[in-house]
C-alpha cells in the first residue's frame, strides 16, 4: 500500500490574524508541502487542477516541476489534469519534462473534471463534454505509446507523423484514469487497461467495491499482458493527534470551503453532526492516527486498492496543520498500514504496448454495476463526474 496527499491548493490562514494567504503564496505552500511529504516518506503527492480563489492550483506541472530538484523519491502527478479543456500533446510534454526532471517519477492522472470552470475559460462548450473527453484522451494515449504521432479528430487539428519530445527514459509516462464513480469511465480504464483513480467524496467509501469488481472484470476480458490492474483512491482526510482534536481541527476548514461551493452550485452547507458521522465512517478520513490506518485497510479488504492519497488543505487551514497532518500520515499512520499490509516501494503502472482508441463502453454492465450501489454520488445520473480527485 502506498500512502499520499493531494491537493488543489489552499489560502491557508494565519494562525494569529485569521487573515488568508494569497493564492501565489498558495504555491509555495504546496512546494513546502510536498518536500515535506518526501521527508517523512511518504510515496505519492497528486495537485489537482481548479481554477477558483478557494482551489488556486492551476498549473500543477509548474510546482511539480519544482518540487522535482527539491524531493528525492516521492512520485509527482497531477490528480487531475482536466483533459477535456487541456490539449493532450501539451500535457504529455509537460509531464515528460517533470519525468525528466525528477529520474522517472512523474504520472499523470486524466479526468474530465466536476468542476468546470475551465471550459469557460479556455473557450469550450459543456455540449462537447463526453466527446471532447473521449478524443483528447485517445490522443493522449497515441502521443504516450509512440514518439511519431498520426491522429485525426473533432477536437483540435489532426496530426500526421508529428514528432513530440521529450520522451520519458523509461518509454512512456504512467496514465491513470481519474473518476469519481462513473461505470462508464470504470469500464473504460479497464478496458484500455489502464490503472484507475477514484475520488470518493461522499457517503460509505465501501459502496466503491462494486465498482473495483467491474473495473477487473473489464480488464480481464481484454487481451492478455504482463500489466496488473491498479486501482488508487484519493478523498478527504485529515490526520490529528487525537480523533477528537482532528475533527475539530479540520470542521472549520470543511464547513466553509463546503458552503461557499454550495453557494455557487446550490447546495446547502454541511451540518456538524452529519461531519461527524462522515468522519467516522464515511468519505472523511479525519482523526488520530490509528483510526485512520484501521479505516484504510478495511477500505483495501473491500477494494483491494494500492495506493490511499488524502486531500488535507482546505480553505483557511493554518498551513501549520496541514504539514503535522502530513507529518503523522508518514511517520504514523504509514507504519501501522505496512504492519498490516505490508510496503509495495514499487507500484509504477508503466502502460506500455499498443493503444487502440478510447473504445466504446459496455454501458449494459456499466449500468448494471452502477445501479443501486452510488447514488448521490458525482458522476450518476447525467451529471459530470469527479474526476478532479
Amino acid at each position: 500500500m502506498q500512502l499520499g496527499v493531494y491537493s488543489f491548493g489552499n489560502q491557508a490562514a494565519d494562525p494569529a490574524t485569521g487573515k488568508l494567504a494569497s493564492t501565489a503564496q498558495a504555491q509555495r505552500d504546496l512546494l513546502e508541502a510536498i518536500v515535506l511529504a518526501d521527508e517523512v516518506g511518504l510515496e505519492f503527492f497528486g495537485i489537482g487542477e481548479h481554477h477558483t480563489e478557494e482551489m488556486p492550483a492551476s498549473a500543477a506541472a509548474v510546482v511539480l516541476g519544482a518540487a522535482a530538484s527539491a524531493t528525492k523519491r516521492i512520485r509527482l502527478g497531477s490528480a487531475v489534469t482536466v483533459l477535456s479543456t487541456d490539449d493532450p500533446v501539451r500535457v504529455f510534454q509537460q509531464f515528460a519534462t517533470l519525468d525528466a526532471l525528477s529520474g522517472g517519477r512523474a504520472e499523470i492522472t486524466a479526468g474530465r473534471g466536476s468542476s468546470i470552470e475551465s471550459y469557460p475559460l479556455f473557450g469550450y462548450k459543456l455540449e462537447d463534454y463526453d466527446r471532447l473527453y473521449s478524443e483528447k484522451l485517445e490522443l493522449l494515449l497515441k502521443v504516450n505509446e509512440s514518439p511519431s504521432v498520426s491522429w485525426s479528430g473533432s477536437v483540435r487539428p489532426a496530426l500526421e507523423d508529428q514528432l513530440v519530445v521529450p520522451r520519458p527514459d523509461r518509454g512512456s509516462l504512467p496514465i491513470w484514469l481519474g473518476t469519481g464513480g462513473s461505470p462508464n469511465s470504470t469500464v473504460r480504464a479497464g478496458q484500455l487497461q489502464l490503472p484507475v483513480s477514484y475520488g470518493i467524496l461522499g457517503g460509505d467509501p465501501a459502496r466503491f467495491k462494486a465498482l473495483a469488481d467491474l473495473y477487473r472484470r473489464a480488464w480481464a476480458a481484454g487481451p492478455a499482458t504482463a500489466r496488473q490492474p491498479l486501482i488508487s483512491v484519493g478523498n478527504p482526510g485529515f490526520i490529528g493527534e487525537t480523533d477528537r482534536g482532528a475533527r475539530d481541527t479540520f470542521w472549520p476548514t470543511w464547513y466553509r470551503t463546503m458552503a461557499d461551493i454550495g453557494q455557487r452550485r446550490g447546495f446547502a452547507p454541511p451540518v456538524r453532526e452529519h461531519f461527524e458521522v462522515d468522519a467516522e465512517r464515511g468519505a472523511l478520513f479525519v482523526g488520530g492516527p490509528e483510526q485512520i490506518a484501521e479505516r484504510i485497510i478495511r477500505l483495501h479488504g473491500a477494494m483491494g486498492h494500492s495506493r490511499q492519497f488524502l486531500q488535507m488543505d482546505f480553505l483557511g487551514l493554518p498551513q501549520r496543520d496541514l504539514l503535522r497532518s502530513i507529518e503523522l500520515l508518514g511517520t504514523q499512520v504509514k507504519p501501522l498500514v505496512e504492519a498490516e499490509l505490508g510496503a509495495e516501494p514499487e507500484v509504477v503502472p508503466n502502460p506500455l504496448g499498443p493503444v487502440s482508441e478510447a473504445a466504446p463502453v459496455d454501458s449494459a454492465a456499466a449500468s448494471a454495476a452502477g445501479q443501486g450501489s452510488l447514488n448521490g454520488q458525482l458522476g450518476m445520473n447525467g451529471q459530470p463526474e469527479a474526476a478532479s480527485l
